[in-house]
């Protein structure tokens, strides 16, 4: 029974151990094979064959069905299938935990130098600086003009009589009288404009030039006399001066060098660049006459808007304006002697200069400012009159304002 059970059920079972031997081989047991190649083409004949014969091979009474068979080995792996459709887009996630801060960068490398800036506009004048210490003694200074012969003294008594003399050799001429105005003085007219002033009558030209008004060194400034010759070059040079220091060594056209000028220019526009083409820059310039002759020159004031009269025994050579003194930027500037030709200036411009510079340029600057003499009609209040007006225009300046003035030269004496 038992092993009539094991095959029955389709089992590969084994026979029972036998004491102390090898277990036993089943007979019965048919080891599964698998089909051949062409298994599928044979089973779809029996399948065609059978459903052809059917009626004729099987029976009518066809039996209950039969047990299970022996389940059969497992086939190898089909082919790959193939890729499914794309499934559809998921929700989003959960947003995640935010990272940890990130480490410093290393230092970037330095960048490029950039370009110049363009030249700034000039600065406010700046404070007064310290009081400077006591220069050394100035040298001596050259000697003054010979003064005018005094007056012819009062005749004196008479001698006692004297002793006859020998006789004389005949034919001497009688000798002559010194000359009262032989002196040579020199006068300097300025014109402002480009033409050269004519000299005075009783005068002769000496040379003529461009009118300069003063020069600035290193924060120092020398003005110069209107009415002297040292105020008219006769060569224009933008700063004719150069710096000199130890080790015999120059230099022309300092930066801070300046040079003024009596400008040519009523209204100077200040808008314009300053320029430094040579030709552009004389033509802003004055120019002047160095004269010689033999009448002592001198300046009087009026105060008013009138022009003065000459003292008895001169006569008028030129009418103007009182000119009193320029300044720059800082403590620059210079100023006139109000009894030279000098201070009465024949036109009234402002500004009455232009200011050159070291590098070569030339221009209106509105930080430079000139000075003249006022009017003062009640002179029973000297000083009193005008304090604190302004005067708007070039009409109210001339008529309200300025001050005007007479060049004046002595009558030559007759002999």
């Amino acid at each position: 029974k038992e092993r009539k059970a094991k095959v029955s059920s389709g089992i590969n079972a084994e026979w029972p151990l036998r004491p102390g031997g090898e277990p036993g081989e089943n007979p019965w047991y048919i080891v599964p094979q698998l089909p051949p190649d062409d298994f599928d083409e044979i089973w779809d004949e029996l399948v065609a064959f059978f459903d052809e014969y059917a009626d004729e091979l099987l029976p009518d009474d066809i039996g209950a069905d039969g047990e299970q068979g022996i389940e059969g080995i497992e086939g190898e792996a089909g082919d790959v299938g193939e890729n499914g459709s794309d499934g559809e887009v998921g929700d989003n996630g959960i947003p995640g935990v935010p990272g940890l801060p990130g480490t410093n960068g290393s230092k970037g490398e330095p960048g490029a130098v950039g370009e110049t800036g363009d030249t700034g506009e000039t600065g406010d004048t700046g404070a007064d600086g310290n009081v400077g210490e006591a220069g050394d003694v100035g040298d001596v200074g050259d000697n003054g003009e010979e003064g005018d012969e005094g007056a012819e003294g009062d005749e004196g008594e008479a001698g006692a009589e004297g002793d006859e003399g020998e006789g004389g050799e005949c034919g001497c001429e009688k000798r002559p009288q010194p000359c009262n105005s032989c002196d040579v003085h020199v006068v300097t007219r300025h014109s402002q404009t480009t033409e050269i002033p004519e000299c005075p009558e009783g005068f002769k030209s000496l040379w003529s030039g461009y009118s300069l008004v003063m020069l600035e060194g290193n924060g120092y400034s020398l003005a110069q006399e209107l009415g002297s010759a040292g105020s008219c070059l006769e060569e224009f040079q933008t700063v004719p001066m150069m710096q000199c220091s130890g080790g015999q060594v120059c230099n022309h056209g300092v930066r801070t060098d300046k040079a003024f000028y009596l400008a040519n220019e009523q209204n100077p526009d200040f808008t314009i660049k300053p320029e430094s083409n040579l030709d552009d820059l004389i033509g802003y310039v004055s120019r002047c006459n160095v004269c010689g002759g033999s009448s002592k020159i001198l300046a009087r004031h009026s105060f008013t808007s009138e022009v003065p009269e000459c003292p008895e025994g001169f006569h008028e050579i030129w009418e103007g304006y009182s000119y009193l003194m320029v300044t720059s930027s800082g403590a620059s500037g210079g100023g006139q002697t109000l009894a030279s030709a000098g201070s009465c200036l024949e036109e009234f411009y402002v500004p009455t200069f232009v200011e050159c510079l070291g590098r070569g340029t030339c221009g209106f600057y509105i930080n430079n400012i000139d000075y003249w003499l006022a009017q003062n009609p009640d002179m029973t209040q000297p000083g009193m009159w005008g304090m604190g007006n302004v005067y708007s225009g070039l009409d109210d300046i001339l008529e309200q304002g300025v001050a005007r003035c007479t060049v004046c030269a002595r009558n030559t004496l007759d002999l």
